[in-house]
């Protein structure tokens, strides 16, 4: 480390740095929801005309700076766009890039994963409860000592590697979550399997003879959660593990971050965890017994099927979205027109 020099992190890297996108143009949005939390990539995205918010091409880096947001670990490293291409996002985004010749632009966002930084933004976050914000000129003016440009390349080659192999591990579960998503919808909402058969009629459409129609409450227990006491958060394992909300959402299970001393509402094990408060309808499940806020309800299943509980949660709210995404173009022709959409 004896090459490595101590700059102030705002001549290294460059804050929020300019990027160009007219008005009503069509473009990729990446909203604070389709960050996973802890996770490089991002997987998620819509087109829509900009109208607003943080903008940014490949090799940006998006951190959250509001609360819980950054403490939930929304950052990402914008890799997917096309040559050129500026994305758009949530206006609580900082958005971080090396400076040419300084800081590679992917050292520049394992650096802004390193505690030192993360509790810098932390700490430097002021505003009413709940809607603190992280101040861009405290980061900008931390000093670190940081290594030249040859050293930042082989640290990333050697970071990236492991993000590789994270991403690919996450694209195969993927596919056999389609599979498995693909399979229910065949034999439950489809009813692929009983085409041979008798069907009868019932308020939901024809179904198979046998079969009625029925309530969720019927075949599962629905636990709508209540936030504990805000002082009775922590982060050293005190009490239960404690989700607020979608935030805390990852591919399958949600991602660890807090506990509370006095929980109130619980979530047993493999029950399926559901947003109620905006986005309302994602689903995780949880893996293990676990405090939920007013932000999730918890669905489990009265005879142990709480997998049939997650995909009948699954397959409707893919129709809902289906639905919304037909209503939502119809009613703009510009985005009907957009080749990339393929409606």
């Amino acid at each position: 480390m004896e090459e490595w020099k101590e700059y102030r992190l705002g001549d290294f890297m460059e804050f929020n740095p300019k990027r160009s996108l007219s008005k009503n143009t069509i473009a990729r949005k990446i909203t604070m929801d389709k960050l996973v939390p802890h996770t490089r990539d991002i997987y998620d995205w819509t087109y829509e005309p900009y109208s607003g918010g943080a903008k940014f091409q490949n090799g940006d880096t998006l951190m959250a700076r509001i609360t819980p947001c950054l403490e939930n670990g929304k950052q990402a490293y914008v890799g997917m766009l096309n040559d050129g291409e500026t994305a758009f996002g949530s206006t609580e985004y900082i958005v971080i890039c090396g400076r040419k010749s300084l800081c590679d632009n992917r050292f520049a966002y394992y650096l802004s994963l390193c505690p030192t930084f993360r509790n810098a933004a932390i700490k430097s976050m002021v505003g009413t409860s709940g809607r603190q914000r992280a101040q861009v000129d405290v980061l900008e003016n931390m000093f670190m000592r940081l290594p030249p440009l040859s050293e930042q390349v082989k640290i990333v080659s050697i970071l990236s590697s492991l993000d590789d192999k994270i991403d690919l591990n996450r694209k195969i579960n993927s596919n056999l979550e389609e599979q498995a998503k693909a399979l229910f919808k065949s034999w439950f909402i489809d009813f692929e399997p009983f085409k041979s058969g008798k069907f009868v009629e019932s308020e939901l459409g024809k179904i198979p003879d046998g079969w009625r129609a029925g309530t969720l409450s019927e075949i599962a227990e629905i636990t709508m959660g209540t936030s504990p006491n805000g002082k009775s958060y922590n982060k050293n394992g005190d009490g239960a593990v404690f989700y607020q909300g979608r935030a805390e959402f990852g591919f399958r299970f949600p991602h660890r971050n807090l506990f509370t001393s006095e929980p109130k509402k619980f979530a047993e094990t493999n029950s399926t965890l559901l947003s109620v408060r905006a986005p309302v309808g994602d689903i995780n499940m949880a893996n293990e017994k676990c405090c939920i806020g007013r932000g999730l309800a918890s669905i489990k299943s009265r005879q142990g099927y709480n997998s049939f509980i997650f995909y009948l949660l699954a397959s409707q709210k893919a129709i809902k979205e289906k639905i919304d995404i037909v209503n939502k173009f119809k009613k703009n022709t510009e985005c009907l027109r957009h080749p990339v959409l393929n409606l």
